[in-house]
């Protein structure tokens, strides 16, 4: 049973079903919690954690997430297999990303680093580089973390190990948007769109809506386009019960509003995405929220 609701657990995560992911993931972690601590080869409760840390994140706890991430990881530690440790090291980063705590994510991909290059886990290292190569974006190198996830992607794809293709490329985009190479943005955040409809990973596509909504925006003369895009994630993060999704595009949104000269609709439109968050209120998009938040209000009391 608890391999089951493990499995389907984790197919409805990556489809954006986070509700019932949570709801599976958390039944398998409880078949396990009565279960005696025994299994063949890879644990598999790693990508259980996993998933609950990731989905525990988009459903508006960061705090919570982190926590299971570090947890997830601990537990990964005592298996006798490695790759347990790898595959957990490889994706709870993604927590800390998001979070914007960039300090864990870098002392974990450094680990995944090391950790899949001395037991010959050639995907793995791989995207650890790609983690390198988004930490570079986030700092600032925008050439470089392009350069790096390039490197990534191509060697993930000789590897046949293509799972994180979608969320990669959407980051990918945000470097290439950022050294004004909005064409190539453009077509690269088209086609992942367009092969996550195929794929069913929905997991990150408000996202890519988003950063097809920024990349608008890079062109002055088709700027008005961008409130679709945004309005298209806004909508489809709502389906999915994913109000961090929602969060970012409301930023972006709320920007462009008060960029109009209405402060009032930015507002309206921010204040109670904002206000769904009980914790967390330090993390990146949390704080960036607040701060564009007490400017609006300053601007509709002025």
């Amino acid at each position: 049973m608890a391999l089951a609701q493990s499995a389907v657990g984790r197919a409805l995560h990556f489809i954006g079903e986070h509700g019932s992911a949570r709801s599976e993931l958390e039944a398998a972690l409880q078949h396990w919690s009565h279960a005696q601590r025994a299994y063949l080869g890879f644990d598999d409760r790693i990508l259980v954690g996993l998933g609950l840390a990731r989905g525990l994140w988009v459903q508006g706890h960061p705090t919570k997430a982190a926590v299971r991430a570090r947890e997830t990881i601990k537990d990964a530690e005592s298996s006798t297999n490695p790759a347990s440790l790898a595959v957990a090291l490889a994706w709870a980063p993604d927590v800390f990303v998001w979070n914007g705590d960039l300090a864990s994510a870098e002392a974990h991909a450094d680990r995944l680093v090391a950790h899949a290059r001395s037991h010959s886990l050639g995907p793995y290292l791989h995207v650890g580089y790609g983690y390198k190569g988004i930490l570079a974006i986030r700092r600032g190198d925008a050439r470089g973390g392009v350069d790096t996830l390039r490197g990534c992607l191509k060697h993930c794809h000789a590897m046949h190990y293509e799972v994180r293709n979608t969320e990669f490329n959407i980051l990918l985009a945000q470097g290439l948007l950022a050294i004004e190479q909005v064409g190539e943005a453009i077509r690269l955040v088209d086609d992942t769109i367009s092969r996550a409809e195929e794929n069913g990973d929905l997991f990150f596509m408000p996202e890519a809506l988003r950063v097809r909504g920024c990349a608008v925006l890079a062109m002055p003369t088709r700027v008005d386009d961008a409130e679709r895009w945004f309005k298209q994630s806004l909508e489809l993060s709502r389906r999915q019960g994913a109000p961090a999704w929602e969060l970012r595009t409301a930023i972006d949104l709320a920007a462009l509003l008060a960029g109009r000269g209405q402060p009032d609709d930015a507002c309206g439109l921010l204040r109670p995405v904002f206000e769904q968050f009980t914790e967390g209120l330090e993390t990146a998009d949390l704080a960036a929220a607040g701060r564009l938040l007490a400017s609006l209000v300053g601007r509709t009391n002025s």
